[in-house]
């Protein structure tokens, strides 16, 4: 798998002009935390492969059942997962709640703070039986080694957690929880936040799920979900479907056996034009490689945080490479962040709003570094509080 390291200088190797010309968005758009505009070639191959839907062709039907086997392959590739150990899932929090509803019972710890697509599912579970959802830290508070240790107790048997948190930027430290949770408990990584665009060693996660709208940009509808071999013996299909099984085109009214390595939890089919628009951003992430990604993601976050330091704008977001992905919060006083972040949409520039102080950006590696000083004066203008 990947291996773990400090995200390389930004000299470490340009990325690939054929990469940087695949992206169109608009100049002030910051917000790739919510959602990464796709890239050409997979608004392309989506809008193929509906062409190829729509001719009927004989042998349409074979180039649409192959785009599942070619995401599947690309995602087994970034995740450094075995390819049997790979599925699909349409969005991330199905593939959670196939772990919620799957894992062995027992007490999961989670954070109160976690994006509620990595609450719900534990929680759903919680009410009918399935585990006990023991909540730790809180919003804003980092789930770090230290705090998983202080709240585990022997009915654990599975810590979830982002590897980067949506609301601070923090990048989990993966190995760090791993070694405090031992080799006996599952470790769960929600990784939307960071697959594709972090250099992360996905080794220590039993499960990882990562949807394809955000950092990967290959648009909604598709993602993937790996599992160490401990995952998959320690976590059932509850939640599997038709195509999880064996013979599944058999219709003989039999249950059938299940589908070796992650192929069990498949629900039903996805749909091709998502499949294949996943694939090809996966593809296109390898041309320029997650590295240089992550490289250039950081010399943009360095740019904007600097700015904001300029300005005297508050960044409640880490300011160290090795402890953040791409997110910059920006904290606001007063209660002005609402009347901010009306400005920064004014000025053409697009950002999230979290609550009444904090305003999210998101940098990635197409992100034009000369945007980011009208970031920080727009923010700068819109705090100043005039002298009584």
């Amino acid at each position: 798998m990947t291996a773990a390291s400090t995200p390389p200088a930004p000299g470490d190797g340009a990325l690939p002009t054929s990469y940087l010309e695949a992206f169109g968005e608009d100049r002030g758009y910051l917000n790739f935390a919510r959602f990464g505009p796709p890239s050409r070639v997979a608004a392309e191959t989506s809008a193929s492969l509906m062409e190829t839907a729509m001719s009927g062709s004989v042998e349409a039907g074979g180039v649409l059942d192959a785009q599942s086997l070619r995401a599947r392959e690309a995602f087994a590739r970034l995740s450094g997962f075995p390819p049997e150990n790979v599925g699909l899932v349409p969005n991330t929090s199905l593939g959670l709640f196939q772990a919620a509803f799957g894992i062995e019972r027992g007490a999961v710890l989670i954070s109160s703070g976690e994006f509620p697509a990595n609450l719900y599912p534990w929680l759903r579970a919680h009410d009918i039986g399935r585990v006990n959802a023991q909540l730790m830290g809180g919003p804003g508070v980092h789930v770090t080694p230290d705090l998983v240790a202080e709240s585990m107790n022997s009915e654990t048997v599975a810590v979830t957690v982002s590897a980067v948190d949506f609301r601070t930027g923090l990048r989990a430290d993966l190995p760090g929880i791993r070694e405090v949770i031992g080799a006996d408990r599952l470790l769960i990584v929600d990784g939307i936040q960071a697959f594709g665009a972090v250099d992360v060693d996905w080794s220590p996660a039993d499960v990882l799920v990562a949807g394809g709208q955000k950092w990967v940009r290959a648009g909604w509808g598709a993602g993937g979900m790996a599992f160490s071999d401990a995952g998959l013996e320690r976590i059932r299909p509850v939640l599997g479907g038709w195509t999880g099984v064996m013979d599944a085109h058999a219709y003989d009214g039999m249950e059938h056996d299940l589908r070796p390595g992650a192929d069990r939890f498949s629900m039903s089919n996805l749909s091709p034009f998502a499949a294949g628009a996943f694939a090809s951003a996966l593809e296109l992430i390898e041309s320029a490689s997650v590295a240089r990604i992550d490289a250039q993601i950081a010399s943009g976050v360095d740019a904007l945080i600097g700015c904001l330091d300029d300005t005297g704008v508050e960044v409640l977001s880490p300011r160290d490479r090795r402890d953040r992905g791409g997110i910059v919060v920006a904290g606001v006083p007063d209660g002005k962040a609402a009347q901010a972040h009306r400005s920064l949409a004014e000025g053409g520039i697009s950002a999230t709003l979290h609550g009444h102080d904090r305003i999210r950006f998101s940098v990635h590696a197409t992100t034009a570094p000369a945007v980011f000083r009208d970031v920080a004066c727009i923010v700068a203008d819109s705090s100043f509080v005039p002298p009584a």
